[in-house]
């Protein structure tokens, strides 16, 4: 075997020193070009018009500052003229990194599709029900992507060492009896993680959605793998699982259209002038913005033993205006009807008859 001259061996010490020197000026290279790059982009995201700079600065900046270090450092390990074992050894660490920061990477450019996705169209806007539609698909396929991404870069780590392949394949022997096993024990984790894909495409409800559930009004504020968060109109929140909305019944009052009819019942005698409490409900619903100049009804819906059960039907344009115009059309006309026709406010009535029998008074010592 042909050995090297003792002088002409190289020092450990200054192969070890080598090393860390490659990888120390790869990892300062490859910071400096991520601040190279995202300085310019900092200085081309100062332009009100380049909303996609901006969004890559804000998700990919912190990613990315560790994302190149390593790529450069994947580039130049070989240059560090270390043994077999110690550069297989660097070799795995620096792979392990580099998916790992790459998977980092993905995640966060998914968030600045979202950006672009939401920029263009707003859940704010009054009758948002294509943007609702979308944004609910788009939050279920976000956290498909999301789950795969990091599903996949974990799988890519563990396989790129010898050991966990052998076990891969041992356990590739027993994937059907385990397969059983964990869909009997996770069943119904899979049964809502379906419904997630029921909901996110069949789309009985959708994000902003006005639901009543339980007996609880609220809007749809969150849809995940398992279970739906609900923002009740005092500030509570509703978790309910995906089955609940497969297997039972509930109210969507968003599913095709926001606007909604509010009723209004007024409890008055018998004497009421109907016509002119209709005529004051046109008036005081012309004067309210609140209303969406669609329906404007009264009528008397029923005859109780001492009071008329008047209805206003009034319409507007979704949920929230709906309330408020009940509200101020009841304030009014119940104001109308005590400072107008106060002889017509609900009394009971009661009726006494005179007699013509003379009074006679009790015999002493009785009560």
């Amino acid at each position: 075997m042909l050995q090297l001259p003792a002088d002409l061996v190289p020092d450990p010490l200054q192969l070890v020193l080598r090393a860390a020197g490659i990888i120390a000026g790869s990892l300062a290279v490859g910071w400096l070009l991520s601040l190279f790059l995202f300085g310019l982009l900092k200085r081309y995201a100062r332009r009100e018009d380049a909303f996609l700079a901006q969004s890559v600065l804000r998700h990919l900046s912190t990613p990315a500052a560790w994302f190149l270090p390593v790529l450069v450092v994947s580039f130049t390990l070989p240059l560090t003229l270390l043994d077999d074992r110690p550069l297989e050894v660097a070799r795995r660490l620096v792979e392990t990194a580099l998916l790992t920061t790459f998977a980092w990477c993905l995640v966060k450019a998914v968030d600045v599709v979202q950006d672009l996705v939401q920029r263009h169209y707003q859940l704010t806007d009054g009758d948002n029900l294509r943007v609702r539609k979308l944004f609910t698909q788009l939050q279920f396929v976000k956290k498909l992507v999301v789950s795969l991404i990091v599903f996949v870069a974990v799988a890519l780590v563990l396989m790129s060492f010898a050991t966990v392949r052998k076990i891969g394949t041992g356990l590739l022997t027993s994937a059907g009896i385990a397969s059983v096993i964990v869909g009997f024990a996770a069943q119904r984790s899979i049964s809502n993680l379906l419904a997630g894909f029921q909901i996110a495409f069949t789309q009985p409800i959708r994000l902003d959605d006005v639901l009543v559930v339980e007996g609880e009004w609220g809007r749809v504020e969150e849809i995940t793998f398992t279970y739906v968060v609900l923002r009740i109109w005092d500030e509570r929140r509703l978790v309910l699982p995906l089955n609940y909305f497969i297997e039972k019944p509930f109210q969507n009052w968003t599913r095709s259209t926001s606007q909604l009819l509010g009723t209004v019942f007024l409890y008055t005698d018998y004497t009421i002038p109907v016509e002119a409490v209709r005529t004051e409900l046109k008036r005081v619903v012309a004067a309210n913005p609140l209303w969406d100049q669609r329906v404007c009804v009264l009528q008397v819906t029923d005859s109780k033993e001492r009071t008329l059960e008047l209805r206003c039907l009034v319409s507007a344009s979704n949920s929230s205006r709906a309330f408020d115009l009940r509200c101020e059309v009841r304030e009014q006309l119940v104001r109308f009807i005590q400072e107008q026709h106060p002889e017509s406010l609900p009394k009971t009535r009661s009726l006494s008859e005179p007699t013509d029998r003379p009074f006679t008074p009790l015999p002493d010592g009785m009560e």
